[in-house]
C-alpha cells in the first residue's frame, strides 16, 4: 500500500492479513482507506463493497432468544452460554472500581485501557456466537428469527444491582453481528414482537407470570407442559416468525 504522509507519499508499505481478507480486499476494494493506532499497533481500515446474494426462501426459522445467562438460545437447543463473560466484565468492574478509587493519571490511562479491551472481548464472543447461528441457517435453508428488543429497557423494571449489567449488556451488538452476517449469506432474518415469549406456552397458549416460577425453568399452569424457560422462548420466537412470514407471503386480492 502507499500513505500519504507530511513527508510525502510512502510506496510500497507491506501490511499482513489473512487469505479470505486479502481476496476481499482485492476484489471489492472501493474509495478511500484509513490507518488507525491502537494499543500500540497500526491497522489498515479498508471500505469493501460486497456484493449482496438475493436471500433465498426458508423452509422453517430458526428462533434465537438473547439473555444474560445464556447470551443465545435456538428453538434447535443450541445454547450459547455468557457465565465466562459475566465472570470476565465482573472481574473489570472490580478492576475499574480499585482504579478509580487511585484518581491518578497513570490509574486513568489504564481505565481507558481495560474499557477497550473488554469491549473488543464482548465484540469477540458476540461474533463468534453469530457466525455459528448463521452457519447453521445458511445449511439448513432455513431464516433466523429474533426479538425486537429495542426500547426493551423502558419496559423492563429492574432491581438496581440489575441495571449495570441490563444497561451494558451487548444485546444490539448481537443483533447486528447476526444480521450482516445473514445478509452476507443470503439468509433471511426476520424480528418478531418480544412480550411474553418467556411467559407464553408453545403448546397451549397460556400465558401467566406463574409459568416461569424461576429464571431458568418454565412450567405451564394450565396443559403441564415444562423445559428450559430460554428454549420456551425460542421456541415461541419460531413460531411467531412463521405465523408472520406467512401473512408477508399472503398474495393481494387484485382490486376488480
Amino acid at each position: 500500500m502507499s500513505i500519504w504522509t507530511t513527508a510525502g507519499r510512502l510506496k510500497g508499505i507491506l501490511f499482513a492479513s489473512s487469505a479470505d481478507q486479502f481476496a476481499t480486499l482485492r476484489a471489492h476494494r472501493r474509495g478511500e482507506s484509513d490507518l488507525l493506532f491502537r494499543d500500540g499497533m497500526w491497522f489498515l481500515i479498508a471500505t469493501c463493497e460486497v456484493p449482496e446474494p438475493e436471500a433465498f426462501e426458508p423452509t422453517d426459522w430458526i428462533g434465537v432468544d438473547r439473555g444474560i445467562a445464556n447470551l443465545a438460545t435456538t428453538s434447535d437447543l443450541d445454547n450459547f452460554q455468557g457465565r465466562r463473560l459475566q465472570r470476565y466484565r465482573r472481574w473489570h468492574a472490580r478492576k475499574r472500581a480499585e482504579l478509580q478509587a487511585k484518581q491518578t493519571k497513570s490509574a486513568n490511562r489504564r481505565l481507558k485501557k481495560r474499557a477497550h479491551k473488554e469491549a473488543r472481548h464482548a465484540t469477540c464472543v458476540n461474533h463468534g456466537i453469530a457466525k455459528d447461528i448463521v452457519a447453521v441457517a445458511q445449511r439448513t435453508g432455513r431464516g433466523i428469527a429474533l426479538e425486537e428488543l429495542r426500547g426493551i429497557r423502558d419496559r423492563v423494571r429492574l432491581y438496581r444491582h440489575q441495571r449495570a449489567t441490563q444497561s451494558s449488556w451487548p444485546f444490539h451488538q448481537l443483533e447486528r453481528r447476526i444480521t450482516y452476517k445473514a445478509r452476507r449469506a443470503g439468509v433471511p432474518v426476520l424480528l418478531v414482537d418480544a412480550r411474553y415469549t418467556s411467559q407464553m406456552c408453545p403448546r397451549c397458549k397460556h400465558t401467566a407470570r406463574s409459568n416461569r416460577p424461576t429464571r431458568d425453568t418454565f412450567s405451564c399452569r394450565q396443559c403441564g407442559l415444562a423445559g428450559p424457560a430460554d428454549v420456551v422462548a425460542a421456541v415461541n420466537i419460531r413460531d411467531r416468525a412463521r405465523r408472520a412470514w406467512v401473512l408477508v407471503n399472503v398474495p393481494v386480492p387484485m382490486a376488480a
